[in-house]
């Protein structure tokens, strides 16, 4: 298959980095943009900027966008939410002016979401994407919006476009001061020697996903999108997921292996627990065919993270 540029939005992030590393390995050209996101102006002109450069490489040819980008957790502002989605529905519009004037069937889209965002109220787990969706917190929500404007702008525009609902990512590379990701905080705390408190009951069941196998999985699926069964201006929504449970009390344990001592842990109490849900597990029923690779085993998965986390500390970037 004939290799089209790839623009990667959010290529500074644990998914979007991850990414741009898969798709050069595949020898795929990559276009990755500096977006002022506190700047929504400037954000605006570079999203054209960077849309006109891809127009260019593709030179008439097929193009692609890899929207990785996402600042939002469960605990996130209603403000702050409303702001990145104000500025993903623009970034849209500019997309359609600047690439599909003459027609969006040359292009292909992926938005990453969110598995546990989405099925958070969901009752009889395993959930797959034909299951209904009942987000519990406005995070959840606006995932659902961000959902369907891609939605919209497919149809609009003639744009293939794949919805991503990504389980909990994790592995070297996350962002170790945002609230989120149970592996890198415990991996940290073993450096620093810092308690962890958790929220949730231990028998709190989720599916883990290295990002090396979410970028895989991503750029497969990329691939996938522009068979000739999949309709210009089609939308497809596939979980990304190890399609593998495991406790927080697992995880503890896996952790306690690899650490040599028991992750110090404090059980407390928090607004935000209501809205995560006791039971995540998740299978994905769209293109099977692409999750039949190996995903990469939990244990090796953190002594992966540790060590970055390690790397990191050694050079004072804690």
């Amino acid at each position: 298959m004939q290799a089209r540029p790839t623009w990667v939005i959010g290529a500074g992030g644990l998914l979007g980095r991850a990414v741009v590393r898969e798709l050069q390995s595949r020898h795929v050209p990559v276009l990755t943009s500096k977006i002022p996101w506190s700047d929504p102006e400037a954000a605006l002109k570079e999203f054209r900027r960077s849309a006109e450069r891809l127009r260019d490489a593709a030179a008439s040819g097929l193009w692609t966008i890899a929207w990785c980008a996402g600042a939002g957790v469960t605990g996130t502002s209603q403000a702050d939410l409303e702001a990145e989605l104000l500025l993903f529905s623009e970034a849209l519009v500019a997309f359609e002016e600047v690439l599909c004037s003459d027609g969006g069937q040359r292009g292909s889209m992926f938005l990453a979401s969110s598995a546990g965002g989405v099925y958070a109220g969901s009752s009889t787990p395993p959930f797959t994407e034909a299951s209904p969706v009942q987000p519990l917190a406005p995070y959840g929500f606006a995932k659902l919006r961000a959902e369907a404007a891609v939605t919209e702008f497919a149809k609009r525009t003639g744009v293939r476009t794949l919805i991503g609902r990504v389980s909990n990512l994790y592995g070297p590379g996350q962002n170790l001061q945002k609230p989120q990701g149970l592996i890198s905080v415990f991996a940290k705390a073993h450096l620093t020697g810092a308690p962890v408190s958790v929220y949730v009951s231990l028998d709190t069941l989720r599916d883990y996903l290295f990002v090396d196998d979410a970028s895989r999985l991503v750029t497969d699926a990329l691939n996938r999108l522009v068979l000739d069964d999949v309709l210009p201006g089609e939308t497809v929504v596939k979980i990304l997921a190890s399609q593998r449970a495991d406790t927080i009390g697992n995880l503890i344990g896996a952790c306690r292996a690899i650490f040599k001592r028991r992750p110090l842990i404090i059980l407390g109490a928090s607004p935000f627990a209501k809205a995560q849900a006791p039971d995540l597990r998740l299978r994905s029923v769209v293109w099977p065919e692409l999750d039949e690779h190996p995903v990469t085993p939990l244990a090796v998965g953190i002594n992966n993270t540790v060590q970055e986390v390690q790397r990191l500390a050694l050079s004072g970037r804690l």
